[in-house]
């Protein structure tokens, strides 16, 4: 299984890119795991917001293969426990998908055009985090998620 991060901005924090470095290591036996980062468009009016929304997303389309499997982070979406996210990613393994594509928004969210490009839209809580929280959260859920599939012990 390939998997692929796409997200917009550097994780500046050396604790947060110590997590995900780690979680990052243990992925390396379940699957062939990539973060893509692209810069995020600076957006000096708030009446310009669709518009760099637009500008990411074309980025972040340029990086999804046709017949990837796309997962969005997004507000609107569903939210999943963790074993429901180990079944959605065996699922998507079964049916033959053999990359899933993960994609964190800017702190503004993401196009109209790579929502609609969304197999599935994931929500990560009702509650907001920072996206490079969203990045640490995410790639120790797929950890975990892995650990499920294998019938594997990890802590609770």
């Amino acid at each position: 299984m390939n998997i692929k991060i796409i997200a917009l901005g550097k994780i500046k924090e050396k604790f947060l890119k110590e997590g995900i470095d780690e979680f990052m290591k243990r992925l390396t036996p379940y699957a062939n795991v990539e973060i893509v980062e692209l810069s995020p468009v600076e957006i000096r009016d708030e009446n310009l917001v669709e518009r760099a929304l637009d500008e990411e997303g074309e980025k972040i389309l340029s990086h999804i293969k046709a017949q990837s499997y796309v997962i969005t982070l997004e507000i609107e979406g569903k939210q999943l426990s963790s074993p429901d996210l180990a079944n959605k990613i065996e699922e998507v393994t079964n049916d033959g998908i053999s990359e899933i594509v993960f994609v964190i928004g800017s702190s503004c969210g993401i196009s109209k055009n790579v929502s609609a490009r969304a197999n599935f839209k994931l929500s990560m809580s009702k509650m907001t985090f920072l996206h490079q929280f969203a990045r640490l959260i995410l790639v120790e859920q797929i950890y975990r998620a892995f650990k499920i599939i294998k019938g594997e012990t990890y802590h609770k």
